[in-house]
């Protein structure tokens, strides 16, 4: 038998209210996807590490933002961001997200655009 704990995380508010969604029309609980997910994470990273295969690591640091496109494109030894993209999705990970400022400042760039 497995032996849970608890632990105390953060999520944001919107993520947690669109997850409660998922949950309720799964049958499910948070708590399941939760645990899914992060199984999932846990196993394929660790498949990976223990046949010796870098990449899911190198997906990863970019799904967390710790590495950009082309760093990520370099290590795997691919050249399309479409290509990046479809092992993103392979890998069942999120893609990144550009950090609030930089969204922001987009979207001001665009605003100046307009006459």
């Amino acid at each position: 038998m497995t032996q849970t704990v608890n632990f105390t995380g953060a999520l944001d508010r919107e993520l947690l209210k669109r997850a409660k969604v998922i949950a309720a029309k799964s049958d499910t609980s948070i708590n399941a996807l939760f645990n899914a997910e992060l199984r999932h994470l846990v196993e394929t990273f660790e498949a990976a590490e223990a046949s010796g295969n870098q990449n899911f690591k190198s997906l990863l640091d970019f799904s967390l933002g710790r590495a950009d496109g082309k760093t990520t494109l370099l290590a795997l030894g691919i050249e399309s961001q479409e290509d990046l993209f479809l092992l993103m999705a392979q890998a069942h990970l999120p893609m990144p997200r550009l950090a609030e400022s930089a969204t922001l400042a987009m979207v001001a760039g665009l605003h100046a655009l307009a006459p």
